[in-house]
């Protein structure tokens, strides 16, 4: 598996970045598929973030974890993962065969007056069924999800509730 190890205010050290392979490395025991990992570790203050994207076939495993130590923050996103792919597996391989989806992250604008957009993230939108985009939306640990729905062939929203139950949003002409 290709990791790529980033670091923000932090120096990523070949003893972290051989930690960071290690414990990933053990998650392709659960999926084979995974080919690539993008890692980012992050300080601020007295918080070790790390964030671990990994994109396979169209769907995006993310997982974020926070603590006051980098090694235990690591830790803690491989069991968080693991959990995402034990959960979602049998959905993963049967999903086989799709094509990635691509975010990129647009320029930034500013205006003076105002709210202002910060980020525009483009992203090829593949033709799913409403549960493999509660599925995405769950896997990116996201509160909502756009996605073009294989029935209507129309643009959807997919969003979690407060009650923990989850809403679609249709269009209507």
């Amino acid at each position: 598996m290709k990791v790529q190890v980033r670091g923000r205010n932090v120096e990523v050290t070949n003893a972290l970045k051989e930690y960071v392979e290690k414990r990933l490395g053990k998650l392709v025991k659960y999926l084979d598929l995974i080919e690539e990992a993008q890692v980012t570790l992050t300080v601020e203050k007295d918080s070790h973030r790390v964030e671990v994207t990994i994109p396979i076939n169209g769907i995006i495993l993310r997982g974020e974890e926070s603590t006051g130590d980098m090694y235990a923050s690591i830790d803690l996103v491989v069991e968080k993962l693991e959990k995402q792919i034990e959960r979602y597996k049998g959905r993963l391989y049967r999903r086989l065969g799709r094509q990635n989806t691509e975010v990129k992250a647009g320029d930034n604008k500013k205006e003076e007056d105002g709210p202002q957009i910060v980020r525009t993230k483009r992203f090829a939108m593949k033709p799913m069924s409403v549960d493999e985009a509660v599925m995405q939306m769950n896997l990116l640990g996201h509160s909502f999800f756009v996605f073009s729905n294989a029935d209507t062939e129309k643009v959807n929203v997919v969003y979690r509730r407060k009650d923990g139950n989850y809403g679609l949003i249709e269009p209507e002409f």
